[in-house]
């Protein structure tokens, strides 16, 4: 499995809305169920991804500035960008085909 880079908000603008291309951002935090089960699923998707698509998580309680920026307000929250703009927004644990069809939308 791809090991994902994990962003903060210090490097958030660099890796994701300076970005070109399609990046995937995860928004969650370590005591959130499922944001674990979910983590398994986005590390499928890097690696099916893998030189197409930036993946990286976000940690909510460490970071909050993108994440207010963002609205994110539930857990776990999956934002994709397509060149530095949030284009999708995926709530919950959903399932990695959902995951896969939004982000194929943008390729």
């Amino acid at each position: 499995m791809a090991d994902i880079i994990e962003i903060n908000d210090t490097n958030f603008n660099d890796n994701v809305t300076n970005a070109k291309g399609v990046t995937v951002v995860d928004f969650y935090a370590p005591w959130c169920g499922p944001c674990r089960k979910l983590s398994d699923i986005i590390s499928q998707v890097a690696d099916d991804f893998a030189g197409r698509v930036n993946v990286f998580k976000f940690n909510t309680d460490e970071n909050v500035e993108a994440a207010k920026q963002f609205s994110v307000s539930s857990l776990p929250t999956v934002l994709i960008f397509k060149d530095g703009e949030s284009v999708e927004r995926l709530t919950g644990l959903v399932p990695k085909s959902s995951i896969v069809t939004h982000i194929e939308k943008h390729l």
